[in-house]
């Protein structure tokens, strides 16, 4: 299925592409009921097919639809068309914290502003039971007049039950997360994710820690030459100190 502009999908008016990834495409739209406009991530029909992209799609529209909070994405609705899954989210102005981040690392004052914002966020996800276990520069949005939010709860842990740990063996690490990787990203994961250990709230604290380090230092607290290094890393080193220069 190609989407085009004028397309509709229910009730939205496809206005204009703004990206795509492994976990959809994403357009600008315009929710023609209420007059406002809206984001819409579609699962492409093809990739519907693909039982773990699907459950991902799903967990994600889930997992963010229970919440409801100033730093988390907002879910709006869910619906198919043509046989591709969507999710309508609020749209937002602005760029990636992984776009914003200089060399160098941020002014303190703005990565403390930033942290607390993604802290507020976590805090209402764990509150009701969700781990979003994938926290990382590239899942933060920061908006054009600073507000943080939270993005893709796609391999979140919600408070369900699970018949079975996930192990190092059956959700395999990749530098970035792709389709089939369940287990988060490189450099941002905690201990417990990479021996297979159950999880909750403190996996996203670490991956948080992980987050601000970057954004003092302007590197990875964790980045070796290979992602074997890098795990290797996370479970037996701690990170170089920070320096501390003036960066007000």
């Amino acid at each position: 299925m190609k989407i085009e502009i004028g397309d509709r999908l229910g009730p939205y008016e496809i206005v204009a592409p703004i990206g795509a990834g492994g976990m959809g495409e994403v357009y600008k739209a315009r929710d023609t009921r209420l007059g406002r406009d809206v984001a819409i991530k579609v699962l492409p029909a093809e990739y519907a097919a693909d039982a773990d992209r699907l459950r991902r799609f799903e967990q994600e529209a889930r997992a963010a639809g229970q919440l409801n909070h100033p730093n988390i994405l907002t879910v709006f609705d869910v619906g198919t068309h043509e046989g591709a899954p969507y999710i309508v989210t609020e749209l937002l102005e602005g760029e990636t914290l992984r776009e914003r981040l200089l060399p160098g690392g941020l002014p303190v004052r703005k990565a403390v502003e930033i942290s607390v914002q993604i802290a507020h966020g976590l805090a209402a996800a764990h509150k009701k039971g969700i781990t979003h276990r994938d926290l990382k520069p590239a899942n933060v949005f920061v908006a054009k007049d600073s507000h943080v939010k939270i993005l893709d709860f796609g391999i979140a842990k919600l408070a369900a039950p699970r018949s079975t740990h996930e192990s190092a063996e059956t959700a395999p690490i990749a530098e970035e997360t792709e389709a089939g990787t369940v287990f988060g990203t490189v450099g941002y994961v905690s201990p417990e994710q990479l021996r297979g250990q159950p999880v909750d709230h403190r996996t996203d604290i670490f991956s948080l820690g992980c987050v601000l380090y970057e954004m003092l230092a302007g590197q990875r607290a964790f980045k070796e030459p290979t992602a074997a290094d890098t795990v290797t890393a996370i479970l037996s080193k701690d990170p170089a100190p920070l320096s501390a220069p003036e960066r007000e």
